[in-house]
């Protein structure tokens, strides 16, 4: 079996190096986290590809919040979109709600679309990211994006309010893996410390993003190349029997 994946939150190419430094096996690019995460530009991913030899998946998300905006406000993401694949990404992260807390289908499709995932050797693969622990029903939501191509993995806490409170939905949803709308891959994120690990490994649970977990000075210093060691020398640990 493949050890579990770590995907550590980079804002630039320095965080990236410390990233694969300490262990981690792919990276979320971002900008502005007062935000919660932006689009980064396309030279910052064209720097920290340049920079690393991780897979990296960049933000595609325009403002704070779950909304798409307006078809301006797609439109503008899309071209921004589009020059990253153009500058050779082809791992993103997204997800948009609509007023009635479920997936905004026709942004999602239209962003899809336009990263070029789709079948063949050459598709772009992307995560659903937490928009789906502030949905109305995730199973709904799940069914809805059931079946769009590129989709491997969500990111989530099972709760809004971080994995303390989400540890039974995760559990749960990692009991229905391969079900339909549940046949991507549980990455968990958003409130995750390491004492977690054991509860959610033991329930299946093969990927975890870390992002302030990985800054000891805060969001205003650097990825640590020893923090981010600590979590891959946890994750490296036997799965816990019992």
């Amino acid at each position: 079996m493949s050890r579990p994946i770590l995907e550590v939150i980079a804002l630039h190419p320095e965080d990236a190096i410390a990233a694969e430094a300490g262990g981690a096996d792919r990276l979320e690019l971002v900008t502005d986290m007062a935000a919660d995460g932006l689009t980064p530009s396309r030279e910052t991913f064209a720097a920290v590809r340049s920079a690393v030899d991780l897979p990296v998946r960049v933000m595609l998300r325009a403002s704070d919040g779950f909304a798409a905006g307006d078809a301006a406000a797609v439109d503008a993401l899309c071209r921004k979109a589009a020059a990253l694949h153009a500058e050779g990404a082809d791992e993103f992260v997204l997800g948009f709600l609509d007023a009635d807390g479920l997936a905004d289908l026709n942004a999602i499709a239209t962003l899809v679309e336009v990263i070029g995932a789709g079948p063949g050797v050459d598709e772009s693969r992307w995560t659903f990211h937490r928009a789906i622990d502030r949905a109305a029903d995730r199973d709904v939501l799940r069914r809805q994006l059931a079946g769009l191509p590129g989709l491997d993995t969500y990111l989530t806490a099972g709760s809004a309010h971080g994995v303390d409170h989400g540890l039974s939905t995760l559990r749960a949803e990692a009991a229905r893996g391969g079900a339909p709308g549940y046949e991507a891959r549980i990455m968990v994120g958003g409130g995750l410390r390491l004492d977690h690990l054991s509860e959610l490994r033991a329930a299946g649970i093969t990927a975890f993003h870390i992002g302030s977990a990985a800054r000891p000075g805060g969001w205003h210093g650097s990825v640590d190349a020893v923090a981010v060691g600590q979590w891959r020398l946890a994750l490296d640990a036997p799965v816990p029997v019992g």
